[in-house]
């Protein structure tokens, strides 16, 4: 059994400004990407300039925010949503999904292959490597904030969070001091749609590929990850399980990214068209 490294969420503070280990893990993302965008557009097959992927950084970072906030407000919390409209602009309770931020990019990337005359496939090939960093780095923000715990476990590597900070872990088992062992779910997301989903999009887009097969591939690898993780995971506690105690939210949202990486990969690979 592991313990659980009670880090604080803050990492300093200055007067009232607290800087949050979270916002920082969101800033290694997008800066990470943006470094991994300029290599890969400095290759000398590339036909990106490093000035598109400044503005493609910027595009992205609109999508992300917007569309995560937003999306976890419809997603997550509708009810609280339609009870006080303006709770969407209260970032300082939290709350980001990651399904929303994908819409969100994606809407962004519709506007920026408009704006430079690509195809909508050839920006979102271009991405699709990148935004894994951005994805683990931000698991690892969950898991020092101690949020999206996993479900109670018996294996060697459950983890025991203290009392203090988590009450309501112990309360279950009426436990003073630490909890039974959970899954550290962050960390198995981080692990597998943070490096594992890195390595296999890397390696598949060193070489050319048909035209919507890497954005294929994304799809594919995070929808299945995300929804074997969504077993262990427990889902949100407003919602619950939505159908048999197992099937969640995250599952349900997941389900059709699974079902178009499939589409697109058969089509893509059939056309063969490589932009």
């Amino acid at each position: 059994m592991l313990t659980y490294p009670d880090t604080s969420p803050v990492i300093f503070s200055i007067g009232p400004l607290d800087i949050h280990w979270y916002g920082l893990m969101y800033l290694i993302g997008f800066v990470g990407g943006w470094a991994l965008g300029r290599y890969r557009a400095s290759r000398p097959d590339s036909n990106w300039t490093a000035q598109q992927v400044d503005d493609l950084l910027f595009y992205i970072g609109l999508g992300v925010v917007l569309g995560g906030r937003l999306g976890y407000v419809l997603f997550y919390g509708l009810p609280g949503f339609i009870h006080h409209p303006l709770s969407v602009f209260n970032l300082q309770a939290g709350g980001m999904s990651f399904h929303g931020g994908f819409m969100g990019v994606l809407f962004a990337m519709w506007l920026f292959q408009r704006k430079y005359h690509k195809s909508f496939f050839q920006v979102t090939d271009f991405i699709a490597p990148l935004i894994p960093l951005g994805l683990g780095a931000g698991r690892i923000g969950n898991f020092i904030n101690g949020e999206l715990w996993g479900k109670f476990t018996d294996l060697p590597w459950g983890m025991a969070l203290p009392c203090a900070r988590f009450p309501s872990y112990c309360s279950t088992h009426e436990l003073a001091q630490w909890s039974q062992p959970v899954h550290p779910s962050q960390l198995y997301e981080a692990g597998l749609e943070g490096l594992c989903l890195f390595v296999i999009l890397w390696w598949f887009s060193a070489k050319p590929r048909p035209t919507g097969s890497v954005s294929a591939m994304f799809l594919l690898g995070y929808g299945l990850f995300r929804f074997l993780v969504e077993f262990v995971r427990l889902p949100d506690v407003q919602i619950g399980y939505l159908a048999f105690d197992w099937f969640t939210m995250g599952q349900l949202l997941t389900l059709p990214m699974i079902i178009a990486g499939i589409i697109l990969m058969l089509v893509s690979l059939r056309r063969r068209a490589v932009l």
